[in-house]
């Protein structure tokens, strides 16, 4: 399994991005799907999930209510819609597979992206 991220680049605070990750070499429909991220000197954290099915998806309570996490099945594609971007939303984004059950915690994804750079300027 590979996952290709993209879609990161510099914003200004309020504005708006949409990350990608392309998901290729095994069963996308059968995987929960995760984006993490990574600020200089932090630990990686959990940003959102959403199930195999896409009946659920979870978020961080510190983009809840402004990023939306989806699924494309019929383009092995999940997406991060981020809106009203804020400058502590700065870092690198991973998305990530885990061919199961959906969860919160790296621990549980099998597969990760290489990370795309997101910049939110002030």
């Amino acid at each position: 399994v590979q996952l290709q991220a993209y879609g990161g680049g510099l914003m200004q605070a309020g504005g708006s991005l949409r990350l990608s990750c392309k998901f290729s070499g095994g069963a996308f429909h059968s995987n929960a799907l995760g984006w993490f991220r990574q600020a200089p000197e932090k630990e990686r954290e959990f940003v959102a999930a959403i199930s195999w099915s896409g009946d659920h998806t979870y978020y961080a309570d510190s983009v809840k209510g402004r990023f939306t996490i989806s699924r494309d099945d019929a383009k092995n594609t999940v997406y991060l819609q981020m809106n009203s971007l804020k400058p502590e939303d700065t870092a690198v984004y991973y998305c990530a597979a885990a061919d199961g059950l959906v969860g919160l915690h790296d621990a549980l994804y099998d597969y990760w992206g290489q990370g795309t750079q997101v910049t939110v300027s002030s």
